[in-house]
C-alpha cells in the first residue's frame, strides 16, 4: 500500500549531539559558545539567535510551548525576564545559548536511482549548554508532494555522518548518493564525499576515529573534528552512533489504510518496503512498546482518530491525515507541537544521554591517564576527578528532569524517550561511577590525614624525652647570662640545626618508627620480637 501512499507534507528534524573537546586544563567548561560569539567578527555565518520572547514577535504558538513545561523546565529552557543570556552567573538566565546559520537555504539530495530532489530548510541550529562539554546541530528540512517510499528513503539515508561501508560498485551502502547544500540563488555551498573510500579509509588508520563526510565537516564550521588537522578552537567529536537521531511528520491521503508492518518500517526508520515479510511478533512487539495511539482508532475511521505517533527513542515519527486541519496546523495543531514542543522533548532527552556519555568518557579517560606511581599523575587524576564530581553535580541540579510536563501527551512522550534511550539506567551507571570516585578521594584524604597524624604522633613522643631532659635540668647546665650576642647566637643555631635534623629524620622514619613504639606498647610480644622491630628501623626499605 505504501507505493501508492503520497506524503503531501513532509518534514524532517535531525538532532545531532556531539562532544566538546575542554578549552583547557583548568576545569572550566561549557564555554565554547563565547568563541563561537567572537568568530562572527570573522565571518562566521552562526549567528547567536534573536529571542523570540519579545513584545510583538511573540504569539499564541509560543505561549503554548511554554506553558507545555514544568516550571524548573521552563528556567532551563527559557530563563526568567531574559533568554539568550550573555552571562548565565546570575540565578534566572537560560543556560542556553542557540546560534543559527542562514546562508543555507536547501539541500538537494542524489538517490541510488539517479534521482534528485530538493527539499527546503527551516533552519539549522547549534545548542550550546553552559557547564557542559555538548552540542547538538538540529537541522529541520521539509517538502511536499512526496511519495511514501521516497519519504522513507530519506529517513533511512540523509542523517548518517559517515558511510559505515561501501558497495561493490564502490558507492555508499546505506546512505544517499550524494547531498549538497545551496545557497540562496541556489548554488552549491558544499558537497558530500562519500564516494571517496580511501580518504575515510586512511583516515581511520590515521586517528582510530571515522571522518565526517564533508558537507556535514563543512556545516558545522568554524567548529572542527578534533581527530584531524584542522585548526580551530572549538573542537567536538562523535558521542553516539554515526545515525543521528530525528524526528518526523508525515501528512498522508489516507494513513488508516497502511498495515502494521508498514508503521513498524516508518517507526524503526528502515529502508522502504521491498516484499520481505516481518515476524508478526517483531511487529507486535514494536506497536505495544513503541506506538503512542492516543489519537490512532482506525475501526472509527475519523480524520481526527488517524494520528499515530511512534517512538523508539532513535526516532519520533508522526504520521496523521492531511484532511484533518488540526493535524496540519502549523501554529497551534500537530504540526506546530511537533516542531515545538515534541522537538523540545526530544532535544532534552538526547542531551541528557549525551551529557552522561561524556560524563563517562572523562572519568575513563582519567583512570586510563592514571599511573599510581608517578605523583604528577595521581594529583592531576585528583583534580580531574573533582571537577568532574561539582559539574556532575550542577548537572544534577540544573539539567536533570524525570518528569518535564503534566500534559499528557508531553508526560508520556519524554517517558517513552528515557525508557528508550535508557537515560535513567545511565544516569544510575554514572552517578554510582562517580559516588566510587569520591569514595576514593575521601578514603584517600583519610589515609593522608592518618598518616600525618601518626608522623606527628612519632615526633611528639621522641621530642617528648628531649624537653622533660632539658626541662628537669633547667639553666643550671649552662650559665650564659653574661654571654655576647655572637656566643648567644652560636648556642641558638648549634642547636637548632641538630634539632632540625633530628625532627626530619624523624618524619623520615616515622613509618618504623611507629611501627616499633606500636610493638613495645603490645603487652602479648616478647623482647625478641621488640629488638628486631627497633632494628628493622635502621635496615633500608626496598621497592
Amino acid at each position: 500500500m505504501t507505493e501508492t501512499q503520497q506524503v503531501r507534507h513532509f518534514r524532517q528534524i535531525l538532532i545531532w549531539p556531539l562532544q566538546l573537546m575542554p578549552l583547557d586544563e583548568s576545569g572550566v567548561l561549557g564555554q565554547q559558545w563565547r568563541l563561537m560569539l567572537s568568530a562572527v567578527e570573522q565571518g562566521s555565518p552562526w549567528r547567536l539567535r534573536p529571542s523570540e520572547f519579545e513584545p510583538g514577535a511573540f504569539q499564541e504558538r509560543h505561549y503554548r510551548e511554554f506553558i507545555t513545561f514544568l516550571p524548573y523546565v521552563q528556567r532551563f529552557l527559557y530563563g526568567e525576564g531574559q533568554t539568550e543570556a550573555s552571562d548565565v552567573a546570575s540565578y534566572g538566565k537560560s543556560p542556553l545559548h542557540v546560534f543559527r546559520r542562514d546562508d543555507v537555504k536547501s539541500v538537494r539530495l542524489r538517490f541510488r536511482d539517479g534521482a534528485e530532489l530538493d527539499l527546503a530548510i527551516a533552519h539549522i541550529d547549534l545548542y550550546f549548554f553552559f557547564d557542559i562539554d555538548v552540542v547538538i546541530l538540529a537541522l529541520e528540512v521539509m517538502g511536499d508532494n512526496l511519495p511514501l517510499p521516497r519519504v522513507q528513503d530519506i529517513l533511512f539515508r540523509f542523517g548518517r555522518s559517515f558511510p559505515a561501508q561501501w558497495d561493490e560498485d564502490g558507492g555508499p551502502a546505506s546512505c544517499l548518493a550524494g547531498v549538497a547544500w545551496l545557497g540562496t540563488q541556489g548554488q552549491v555551498l558544499a558537497a558530500s564525499d562519500y564516494d571517496d573510500r580511501d580518504a575515510y579509509l586512511d583516515h581511520l588508520a590515521e586517528y582510530r576515529s571515522p571522518r565526517l563526510a564533508s558537507h556535514w565537516a563543512w556545516l558545522l564550521e568554524p567548529m572542527v573534528p578534533h581527530h584531524s588537522s584542522a585548526v580551530g578552537g572549538v573542537r567536538y567529536r562523535q558521542v553516539e552512533y554515526h545515525r543521528m537521531p530525528l524526528l518526523a511528520y508525515l501528512a498522508l491521503d489516507d494513513p488508516l489504510s497502511l498495515s502494521e508492518a508498514d508503521f513498524y518500517r516508518l517507526g524503526m526508520v528502515t529502508r522502504p518496503d521491498d516484499g520481505e515479510a516481518l515476524p508478526g511478533r517483531l511487529v507486535r512487539d514494536f506497536i505495544a512498546q513503541s506506538c503512542y495511539d492516543r489519537y490512532w482508532s482506525p475501526e472509527q475511521g475519523l480524520a481526527s482518530a488517524s494520528t499515530r505517533i511512534m517512538c523508539n527513542g532513535q526516532a519520533l515519527i508522526v504520521v496523521g491525515d492531511r484532511h484533518h486541519p488540526f493535524f496540519c496546523d502549523a501554529h497551534t495543531g500537530v504540526l506546530g507541537q511537533f516542531r515545538h514542543q515534541q522537538f523540545l522533548l526530544a532535544l532534552i532527552a538526547h542531551f541528557h544521554k549525551a551529557a552522561l556519555l561524556t560524563f563517562s568518557d572523562r572519568m575513563a579517560v582519567a583512570l586510563a591517564r592514571l599511573n599510581i606511581a608517578d605523583v604528577h599523575s595521581v594529583r592531576t587524576f585528583k583534580r580531574d576527578i573533582r571537577i568532574q564530581l561539582e559539574v556532575f553535580l550542577r548537572f544534577t541540579q540544573r539539567y536533570w528532569f524525570r518528569e518535564v510536563s503534566n500534559q499528557a501527551v508531553a508526560a508520556q512522550l519524554f517517558e517513552m524517550l528515557r525508557r528508550h534511550l535508557g537515560t535513567a539506567e545511565l544516569y544510575q551507571e554514572v552517578q554510582d561511577s562517580v559516588k566510587s570516585m569520591s569514595q576514593y578521594l575521601e578514603n584517600d584524604e583519610l589515609r593522608r590525614q592518618a598518616d600525618t597524624v601518626v608522623k606527628l604522633t612519632v615526633v611528639t613522643i621522641l621530642s617528648l624525652v628531649g624537653a622533660t631532659v632539658t626541662g628537669f635540668l633547667g639553666m643550671n647546665l649552662f650559665d650564659l647570662a653574661g654571654a655576647s650576642a655572637p656566643a648567644k647566637l652560636g648556642y641558638f643555631v648549634s642547636v637548632l640545626v641538630p634539632t632540625l635534623a633530628l625532627t626530619m629524620y624523624t618524619l623520615m622514619k616515622a613509618r618504623p618508627l611507629s611501627e616499633f613504639i606500636e610493638r613495645m606498647a603490645d603487652q602479648r610480644a616478647d623482647w625478641r620480637g621488640r629488638l628486631a622491630a627497633f632494628i628493622h628501623i635502621w635496615q633500608r626499605r626496598r621497592n
